[in-house]
């Protein structure tokens, strides 16, 4: 499977999968956990749709320049997906304090893919 298409892939599940939490959050976790933990479950599902948008642009512009930036940038923003969203679901589900420490390695995933996706879309031209 090509890049593009890889990271189109994965934003689009991406997405499906942050509307889905989204909603057993809503509806499923309201009355099980606390509201402070449910605003950290809801943290993770806010920034894995944001950066679900971001693989998908990403997948785009690779499919105009296949360009080494882009290609990480993708690398990037599915890690920060795992990392930073993922330890918050588990952080509001498990209660285990200890998966707070991978947020922050989340966000700096996160922090590279938009600086690259940056790079990219500049090298990518237009006019």
């Amino acid at each position: 499977m090509n890049s593009a298409r890889t990271y189109l892939l994965i934003g689009a599940l991406a997405g499906f999968l942050a509307v889905a939490l989204g909603a057993f959050g809503a509806h499923g976790l309201k009355n099980m956990i606390s509201p402070a933990m449910l605003a950290v479950f809801n943290k993770g599902v806010h920034y894995q749709g944001m950066h679900a948008l971001a693989l998908l642009a990403t997948g785009l512009l690779l499919r105009e320049r296949p360009l080494p930036s882009l290609r990480w940038a993708g690398r990037f923003f599915t890690l920060g997906i795992l990392l930073f969203c993922g330890s918050l679901y588990l952080l509001a589900t498990a209660h285990n304090r200890s998966l707070g420490l991978i947020t922050p390695l989340g966000g700096l995933s996160f922090l590279a893919g938009w600086l690259l996706l940056a790079i990219g879309g500049w090298k990518t031209g237009g006019d």
